[in-house]
């Protein structure tokens, strides 16, 4: 049911779990301002803070995506977010921020920690242009940063009030499979 406000469609999960993917497919069949996070970041030169902080699988520090998002989102369209938040303290903020001027749907792209490391040595395989995808040290660096920082975001996000929260399973090997389950979480 569509209500006066715009949607602010969140896309979380670990690295490999497809947010990047299904960012696609769903700006194919609806018109978003679509903000990728990571992307936005990769374009800081390599011998800045932020890029270094990329390189290494680091997050980057709250205050400079709070400004990155406020100056990104505005609430006239849809927005399909990807890429934040990525903590606790990022959660709550967007929470606090958005949920009065946002119908806020947060999507976790649930895949299983085996599926995801399958993913993503077939990204580094393939030869992946990403800095953060060519080194399996880095690889690993950033799913244990997940596990242990964007988790405990996504677990209290499902309670948050304010919102609408939808865990999807998106495990299966055909994109297309999981685009499914996504499309029946939006209805």
């Amino acid at each position: 049911m569509k209500t006066d406000k715009n949607e602010l469609l969140v896309l979380m999960g670990a690295p490999g779990a497809g947010k990047g993917t299904f960012a696609r497919l769903l700006r194919q069949r609806c018109e978003f301002n679509y903000i990728e996070t990571g992307a936005i970041l990769r374009e800081m030169p390599a011998d800045s803070e932020i890029g270094r902080l990329i390189a290494r699988g680091d997050f980057v520090p709250d205050k400079y995506l709070f400004d990155l998002m406020q100056s990104k989102i505005t609430p006239d369209r849809d927005v399909l977010l990807d890429g934040f938040p990525r903590t606790l303290a990022q959660a709550k903020w967007l929470v606090d921020t958005y949920a009065d001027k946002f119908n806020v749907h947060v999507m976790y792209l649930n895949v299983p920690c085996d599926v995801i490391l399958q993913r993503l040595q077939r990204r580094l395989n393939a030869g992946s242009a990403r800095a953060d995808d060519n080194d399996a040290a880095v690889v690993q660096h950033r799913l244990d940063k997940f596990n242990e920082t964007t988790m405990p975001a996504i677990d209290w996000l499902r309670t948050a009030g304010g919102i609408h929260f939808s865990d999807v399973d998106v495990s299966a090997d055909a994109a297309e499979d999981n685009f499914v389950n996504i499309l029946a979480a939006l209805d």
